[in-house]
């Protein structure tokens, strides 16, 4: 089956990948642009004035949303912040009106996955997370997913299926984190952060292409999604499979204090422990091609040899 995809953010790294994924099968996809359109590929909208084609929207049977400010940035500025949040949450709560009007002839609105990150746990140690567990603290990261989260709830109260997709880190060595890390770790700079035992979610870019195209293929899954690997490892973990990847030694360590100094806020979450778990997709028959750290790393650095 064929399907209409209205896409946004589609000209960032993770919307490219997603976008060619899409047409590739076989998929329609409208990319909604913040410039005059160029084709009938393309429209234009302007979130930040409420703006976007209704038609547009109604004719589609996916709408995806990705767009957002850079989550690279500086961690003590306050616009920087501002941004963040403004962005994700103005985005979506645009396009999930724009769903939720859509049903109001009488007809089905399209089904809206809308971005989201797997910060939304918060800080819960060794715990083991699914969908279904809480969201604690109030860390930046942490209440901006709750926001964006909830910006979501026009579409779904609409009768709209709504995917939330909670995204781990993707990691890929032409985008951050591993972007920023693969040279430190290539001149044996790289090293745990802190004591390196919380545990930190991460996800391959092709899982996360696969996982996001397999939900807007299959209409029985809605509600939150986690995008990680099935089996997350500790930061200690991720740096012996990275160092070990690169052929380097990993025995340096950045102490929580400097940190803090370097990262300023986020250095909490930096510091966060989520053992989480992609039950609703291993649930909906989806199959990892990268199931554990040692794959993620090795898929991440791949495309860079």
């Amino acid at each position: 089956m064929t399907l209409r995809v209205v896409l946004a953010g589609g000209s960032g790294f993770l919307g490219t990948q997603l976008r060619e994924a899409l047409t590739t099968r076989g998929h329609t996809v409208t990319r909604l642009v913040r410039r005059p359109a160029e084709g009938p590929g393309e429209s234009t909208w302007d979130p930040y004035a409420g703006e976007v084609d209704a038609a547009v929207v109604s004719a589609s049977d996916v709408v995806i949303n990705l767009a957002g400010s850079p989550t690279a940035g500086n961690p003590h500025s306050k616009k920087w912040a501002r941004d963040l949040r403004e962005s994700r949450i103005t985005t979506t709560t645009v396009l999930a009106e724009a769903v939720a009007s859509a049903a109001a002839g009488g007809a089905a609105p399209p089904a809206f996955l809308a971005g989201n990150g797997i910060s939304y746990y918060g800080d819960h140690g060794d715990a083991l997370l699914t969908e279904s567990s809480d969201s604690r603290g109030h860390g930046l990261l942490t209440e901006v997913t709750r926001e964006w989260e909830a910006a979501a709830e026009p579409a779904r109260a609409a009768g709209s299926r709504v995917c939330v997709l909670r995204t781990a880190p993707v990691m890929d060595a032409a985008a951050p984190p591993l972007s920023l890390l693969r040279p430190l770790f290539k001149l044996g700079l790289g090293g745990r952060l802190g004591s390196g035992r919380q545990h930190m979610a991460m996800i391959s870019l092709r899982d996360w292409v696969g996982a996001v195209v397999h939900l807007a293929e299959h209409d029985s899954v809605s509600g939150p999604v986690n995008l990680c690997c099935v089996d997350t490892p500790t930061n200690a973990a991720f740096t012996r499979a990275l160092a070990s990847a690169l052929h380097r030694p990993s025995f340096a360590a950045v102490p929580a204090p400097l940190l803090k100094v370097g990262a300023g806020d986020l250095s909490t979450e930096l510091l966060n422990s989520l053992n989480v778990r992609p039950q609703a997709l291993l649930d909906s028959g989806f199959t990892f091609a990268d199931p554990d750290v040692t794959a993620v790393v090795a898929s991440g650095l791949a495309r860079r040899r």
